[in-house]
C-alpha cells in the first residue's frame, strides 16, 4: 500500500514514484501587486486554499481561506476597514489571522480558537510573496529580480499557466536538447554543428550548468539576440524552490535574462511568473512587441506537451525517467527539490563542479 502523502499527491497507482513535492519554509509568488485590488482574492499555493487581502494601509495579508467559525471560504467576504470580514456571519480578520469582530458578541473577540490560520507575506518589485509554511516568521527574504533598475535594459512580464508539476516545468525551461525539435526553428534547429563544453557547478541550494563555446543558435530567437553570429556566453541557472534562470550574453551589446519564479498551485498546475530582461543592438521600441508573441508562441509549445506528459504519468501512475549525460539539470534540480520536500539539513556549501561534452 502507498502512504497517504502519495495518494493526496495524486499517483494513480499508490505505488507509483512521481516528482511532485511539498517545500516548506519558502517564498512563492500568489500576484502581482495590481491583481490584489480593493476585492479579497482567492489563490492556492501547493493544493493549499488562500485568501488575500489588503489592510488600510495596503499592506497584503494572506489567510487560510476558511472562516474558523463554520468552514465558509473568507475570499467570499469583503474587505472592512482592512479587516477581512466572512459574508457569512461577519466574523472579521486582520492580515495576522486575528479575530477582531463577532458582530452580536459582547465577549473579546480575540481567543486563540477563532483566529485564522495566517501565512507572511511581502510585496515587492510588483509581486506579491506568500511563505508557504503558516504561523511562522520567515527565516529569508524572497527572491529579488535582476537588472530591472539597470540603465539601458528594457523589461517583459508575463503570466503564464501549464499543467505539469513543478519539476517538469523547471526542467523544461532549463532544458537544451528539446529546443531542436519542439521549437525547431525557433530557438535551435535539428542540425548540430559542433561539440561543446558544459560546466555544471552544484551548491547547496543552486545548480547551475555554463556552456562553453556555444555558436549564435541559427533560430529566430537567435538571429535576433546575434544579428551578426558570434559565440554566446549562456547560462542556466536553478535556484531553490523555483527560480529557472536563462541567461544570453554576446559581447557588450547584447544581454538578456529570462527568469521565471514559479508556483505550484497544485501537484500538477503551475503558474510562472517570467520576467524578461534584456539590452539589444536594436531600438527596444521595435524588440518588445516581438518578444511577447515569439515568447508565448513557444510557451504554448512547451505547455502542451507537458500536459501530455503528465496525462501520460496520471495514466500509467508513475514516471520513468531514462537520463543521459545531456539531461544535464534536471535530476540535480529535482534531488534539491527532495530534500527540501523531506525537510533535511542541507547539503555542504561548497560548490562542485563537473564537466560533459554536449553537441548542438
Amino acid at each position: 500500500m502507498g502512504s497517504s502523502r502519495e495518494e493526496a499527491r495524486g499517483a494513480v497507482a499508490p505505488s507509483g514514484l512521481v516528482s511532485v513535492v511539498r517545500l516548506p519554509n519558502s517564498w512563492f509568488i500568489l500576484c502581482t501587486s495590481r491583481e490584489l485590488g480593493r476585492k479579497p482574492l482567492a489563490r492556492m499555493l501547493q493544493g493549499a486554499p488562500l485568501v488575500l487581502f489588503r489592510d488600510a494601509q495596503g499592506k497584503p495579508g494572506a489567510l487560510a481561506d476558511r472562516c474558523p467559525h463554520r468552514n465558509v471560504p473568507l475570499s467570499l467576504g469583503r474587505v472592512v476597514g482592512g479587516q477581512l470580514q466572512c459574508g457569512y456571519h461577519g466574523w472579521r480578520f486582520d492580515t495576522q489571522g486575528q479575530c477582531r469582530a463577532v458582530p452580536g458578541f459582547t465577549g473579546e473577540p480575540e481567543a486563540k480558537s477563532r483566529c485564522a490560520l495566517s501565512y507572511a507575506t511581502r510585496e515587492q518589485e510588483g509581486f506579491v510573496w506568500v511563505y508557504s509554511t503558516p504561523g511562522v516568521e520567515p527565516t529569508h527574504e524572497p527572491y529579488r529580480f535582476p537588472l530591472l533598475d539597470t540603465p539601458g535594459y528594457s523589461t517583459v512580464r508575463r503570466v503564464l499557466r501549464a499543467k505539469g508539476s513543478l519539476h517538469a516545468l523547471l526542467e523544461n525551461t532549463l532544458d537544451v536538447p528539446h529546443t531542436s525539435f519542439l521549437h525547431g526553428g525557433l530557438f535551435r534547429t535539428e542540425k548540430k554543428r559542433g561539440e561543446i563544453d558544459v560546466v555544471v557547478r552544484r551548491g547547496a541550494d543552486s545548480v547551475e550548468a555554463e556552456y562553453v563555446g556555444e555558436p549564435r543558435p541559427e533560430g529566430l530567437v537567435g538571429r535576433l539576440l546575434a544579428p551578426g553570429g558570434g559565440v554566446l556566453k549562456h547560462f542556466d541557472r536553478f535556484l531553490m524552490p523555483s527560480i529557472a534562470q536563462v541567461e544570453y550574453q554576446l559581447g557588450a551589446d547584447s544581454h538578456m535574462m529570462v527568469t521565471s519564479a514559479m508556483t505550484p498551485v497544485e501537484d500538477w498546475d503551475t503558474l510562472v511568473y517570467a520576467v524578461v530582461t534584456f539590452r539589444l543592438p536594436l531600438p527596444h521600441w521595435l524588440i518588445k512587441p516581438f518578444i511577447t508573441p515569439v515568447a508565448l508562441h513557444i510557451f504554448q509549445q512547451d505547455a502542451r506537451i507537458l500536459e501530455q506528459q503528465t496525462e501520460t504519468i496520471r495514466r500509467f501512475g508513475t514516471e520513468a525517467f531514462a537520463s543521459t549525460e545531456v539531461d544535464v539539470l534536471g535530476p540535480s534540480i529535482l534531488r534539491l527539490m527532495r530534500q527540501a520536500d523531506r525537510d533535511r539539513a542541507t547539503l555542504p556549501t561548497e560548490v562542485h563542479e563537473t564537466r560533459l561534452k554536449m553537441q548542438v
